[in-house]
């Protein structure tokens, strides 16, 4: 059977929102909706209104299909190439008390008040925000399809290793540093041995660890 490649990032959406005048785009993703520690994360990214700029993010991908050493790369590189770029947290505690998606919701907002610029729209991955005024477009594999949305999604997904490999310090033991929170088989056998870490989210079926 033939391996189905993989998608590539391109500049369709927002290409034809520059077209109609809609000039401050900005994608967003989000990072670590599924683990069982840490914060939720999210980045939004704005390009300027060049087509051109394609051939300066070549390489650009979904955070999922890189290496953390591509990642670590295209997060140092990026934001000299974007025109506004926003990243935001919702913590451990955040998610227990308002629930997952309203936490991954939060943190977006967080990430668009960083931006520099007045936005006019937004490209987001299969996520919508509808406390946000602005119009809106999600998109299914937003991520591995739309340059501003895999560019945020590689600095969503950066900072929040960061914050992660930060803990690991602080926690020792659990491993964070390598499964960055999410529940692999080591991250919860860590559990059983050394029960919750101040960090852990306690609103997600944490009692099948071990």
């Amino acid at each position: 059977m033939t391996k189905k490649p993989r998608e590539t990032p391109e500049f369709h959406y927002e290409q034809a929102l520059w077209a109609g005048g809609v000039v401050h785009v900005a994608g967003l993703d989000e990072a670590g909706r599924g683990a069982l520690a840490g914060p939720v994360t999210a980045a939004a990214m704005v390009f300027p209104a060049d087509p051109g700029l394609c051939h300066e993010l070549e390489g650009v991908r979904d955070s999922k299909q890189m290496t953390p050493a591509q990642r670590e790369f295209w997060a140092e590189r990026l934001p000299a190439l974007c025109r506004a770029y926003g990243v935001g947290f919702a913590s451990h505690s955040e998610i227990d008390d308002l629930g997952i998606l309203p936490a991954t919701r939060l943190a977006a907002h967080r990430a668009l008040t960083r931006l520099a610029v007045p936005l006019d729209h937004l490209l987001l991955d299969f996520l919508r925000l509808p406390d946000c005024t602005l119009p809106q477009t999600p998109l299914v594999k937003g991520d591995a399809r739309v340059y501003s949305i895999a560019a945020a999604s590689i600095l969503a997904k950066t900072a929040r290793d960061a914050w992660m490999r930060q803990a690991d310090l602080e926690y020792p033991g659990y491993g964070f540093a390598a499964h960055k929170g999410y529940g692999t088989a080591a991250h919860r056998a860590a559990m059983g041995r050394l029960g919750l870490s101040p960090i852990h989210r306690r609103s997600f079926r944490l009692h099948d660890a071990g």
